[in-house]
C-alpha cells in the first residue's frame, strides 16, 4: 500500500510539473495599416527582396559590403551569438552522462618504529577507472526545460544579430544619401556664391556710374555674406556625414568612383506593407522577443520540476594493482550507485524560484507585445512619411522650376530697365532656397524608403549569401518561429 501511495504521489507531482503549451499573445495592433484614411498599398515585398536588388547604386552596394565586413557593432552581435551558442552547448551536455578517465598511483613506506620492530615495508597501489559521474534521470523535464531555455536564448541572440545586420544596411544607405545631399548642396552653394559675387560686382559698378543706389549694394553684399556662411555650414555638415559613414563602414576613409546622384537613385519605393500579423512577425526584433518569451516559459517548467525528486546515477569501471603493469593484466572492478533526493524544507527557496520564473514570463509577454506595438508604429509612421514626402517632392520640384523661370523673367525685366536689381536679387534668393528644399526632400524621401525597407524586415524571408566569408555572421532562411505556437 505504501509503495502504491508513493508511486501515485510521484505521478501526481510529475503531472503538476508540466507546463501548458505557450499561447502566443494576439498582436495588440490594428489589423491593417492606413494612410490618410486609406489602406496602405504597394507591390514589392520587402522580406523577399535582397538589399543588393533594392539598393542598386554600385557605390552604395560597395559601401554596404564594406560595412558588413568591418562594422564593430555587427562583430559584437556575432560574438554574442557565439557566446549564446556555447551556453546552449553547456546546457545540452547536461542531458547525457559525463565520463572521466581517472588514473592514480600511491606509494607508502612505513618505518620499523611504526611497525613495532618489524622490518620496514613499502606498499604500492595503482588505479585506473572509467567513471560516469552524477547522471540525472530527467523524469520531470527539469534538465530538458533548462536546455530548451538555453536554446531559445541562443535563437534570440541570432535574431538580435539579424536586427543589427538589417539596421546596418539601412543606416549605411541613409548616411550615403545624406552625403549625396551635402555634395549637391555644396555645389548649389558654390553656384549661388558665384552668382552673388557677380551681382555685387555689377551693382558696385552701377553705383559708381550712378545707376544703382547704396540700398541695392548693401542688400547684394548681405546676400553674398549669407551665402558664404551657408557654404561654411554645408562643408561642416558634409564632413560630419563623411565621418558617420566611415564609422558605419568601420574602415579607414575610403575613396570610390563617383556614384549616382540623388535624382538617379533607382529605388523602388512601392513597398507593400502586407498585413501587420504577417509582416511584423518577420521582423528580427519581434522574433527575438518571441524567443525570449519561449525561454521564460521553459524556465517555469524547470523551476516547478525542482519540487520533485532527483534521481542520480553514478557508475564506475576500472582496475587496481600493486604494480603498474598489473593494471592491464589483473582483475577488474566496478561500482554502481543510485541516489534520490527530494526537497522537504528550504525556507521557500524553491517556491521563490518558481515565482521568479513566472514574473519573468510576465515581463517577457509585455516585452513581446511592446515590440509588436513599436514595430507597428514605426511602419505606420514611415508609410505616412513615404506618401507625404512624395507629394512634397512634386511640389518642391515644381517650385524650383517656377523660381528658375521667375529669375529669367526678372533678369529680362531688369535688362529692359523696367525694374531695379532688387527683384533679381530676390529671385536669386528664392531660387536657391527652392533648390535646397528640393534636395532635402529628395534625400528625406530616399531615407524614409530605406528605413521602411528595414522596418518591414527587408530580405529577412530569404536565405542570405551576401555575408563576407571572413565574418562570423550567418544568415539563414527564417520563419516567424521555428515551431508553431498553439
Amino acid at each position: 500500500m505504501y509503495r502504491i501511495l508513493i508511486l501515485f504521489a510521484a505521478l501526481l507531482l510529475g503531472a503538476c510539473s508540466q507546463t501548458s503549451e505557450l499561447q502566443r499573445p494576439e498582436p495588440p495592433v490594428p489589423k491593417q495599416w492606413f494612410v490618410n484614411g486609406e489602406p496602405a498599398a504597394g507591390t514589392l515585398l520587402a522580406p523577399k527582396t535582397q538589399w543588393q536588388d533594392f539598393f542598386t547604386d554600385p557605390q552604395l552596394q560597395t559601401l554596404i559590403a564594406m560595412a558588413l565586413e568591418n562594422n564593430r557593432d555587427l562583430r559584437i552581435a556575432a560574438g554574442r551569438v557565439l557566446e549564446a551558442r556555447a551556453q546552449f552547448g553547456i546546457a545540452k551536455a547536461d542531458l547525457g552522462p559525463s565520463a572521466n578517465l581517472l588514473g592514480s598511483g600511491n606509494v607508502t613506506h612505513s618505518p620499523t618504529e611504526v611497525l613495532n620492530g618489524a622490518a620496514s615495508a613499502t606498499s604500492r597501489r595503482y588505479d585506473l577507472s572509467l567513471s560516469s559521474v552524477s547522471f540525472e534521470l530527467d523524469f520531470w523535464g527539469r534538465v530538458a526545460g533548462l536546455n530548451d531555455a538555453a536554446r531559445r536564448s541562443y535563437l534570440a541572440s541570432e535574431e538580435s544579430q539579424r536586427a543589427v545586420y538589417l539596421s546596418l544596411v539601412a543606416d549605411v544607405a541613409s548616411s550615403y544619401f545624406s552625403l549625396l545631399q551635402m555634395k549637391e548642396l555644396h555645389a548649389l552653394a558654390l553656384a549661388t556664391l558665384e552668382s552673388h559675387e557677380r551681382s555685387l560686382s555689377l551693382i558696385a559698378k552701377g553705383r559708381d556710374l550712378g545707376g544703382a543706389n547704396d540700398y541695392e549694394f548693401q542688400m547684394a553684399r548681405g546676400q553674398l555674406e549669407a551665402s558664404r556662411a551657408s557654404l561654411d555650414e554645408i562643408e561642416h555638415q558634409r564632413t560630419v556625414a563623411t565621418n558617420r559613414l566611415n564609422f558605419l563602414i568601420g574602415n579607414a576613409p575610403w575613396t570610390l568612383a563617383p556614384g549616382r546622384s540623388l535624382a538617379d537613385q533607382a529605388i523602388d519605393d512601392d513597398l507593400a506593407p502586407g498585413l501587420p500579423s504577417e509582416a511584423l512577425l518577420l521582423r528580427p526584433d519581434v522574433m527575438g522577443a518571441e524567443q525570449r518569451l519561449r525561454a521564460a516559459h521553459a524556465n517555469i517548467g524547470a523551476a516547478r520540476a525542482a519540487f520533485l525528486p532527483k534521481v542520480l546515477l553514478t557508475a564506475g569501471l576500472g582496475a587496481a594493482s600493486q604494480g603498474l603493469m598489473g593494471l592491464f593484466t589483473g582483475g577488474g572492478a566496478w561500482a554502481f550507485q543510485s541516489a534520490i533526493s527530494m526537497p522537504l524544507f528550504d525556507g521557500g527557496r524553491t517556491a521563490a524560484g518558481v515565482d521568479i520564473a513566472e514574473a519573468r514570463k510576465v515581463i517577457a509577454v509585455a516585452e513581446y507585445e511592446r515590440a509588436i506595438q513599436l514595430a507597428f508604429r514605426e511602419v505606420a509612421d514611415l508609410l505616412s512619411s513615404r506618401v507625404s514626402l512624395s507629394r512634397q517632392l512634386r511640389s518642391s520640384g515644381a517650385n524650383a522650376r517656377a523660381q528658375e523661370i521667375r529669375l529669367k523673367i526678372a533678369q529680362g525685366r531688369h535688362d529692359a530697365g523696367l525694374v531695379s536689381y532688387l527683384e533679381v536679387l530676390s529671385a536669386q534668393r528664392d531660387l536657391a532656397a527652392a533648390q535646397q528644399q528640393n534636395t532635402q526632400v529628395r534625400r528625406a524621401r530616399l531615407e524614409a524608403t530605406a528605413q521602411l525597407y528595414k522596418a518591414l524586415g527587408g530580405g529577412n524571408g530569404l536565405k542570405r549569401e551576401d555575408t563576407p566569408a571572413t565574418s562570423t555572421v550567418k544568415q539563414v532562411a527564417v520563419a516567424p518561429t521555428d515551431q508553431p505556437l498553439h
